[in-house]
């Protein structure tokens, strides 16, 4: 099951570099997680500085 992003995200974008897929992308309001392209790799979930990033 991929990662989702959810409305507390501050679109800082410290997720994007750690995604060694390249599944987070910037969206209208915040950022974004492919869920067709996520490998569930969890390299995401620690550098949410808000936690908004879940399993």
């Amino acid at each position: 099951m991929a990662h989702t992003i959810s409305s507390e995200c501050i679109s800082c974008g410290a997720c994007v570099g750690d995604c060694p897929v390249g599944s987070i992308s910037e969206g209208a309001s915040q950022f974004d997680i492919d869920a067709e392209t996520c490998i569930d790799c969890g390299a995401c979930l620690g550098v949410c500085p808000v936690d908004a990033i879940s399993a």
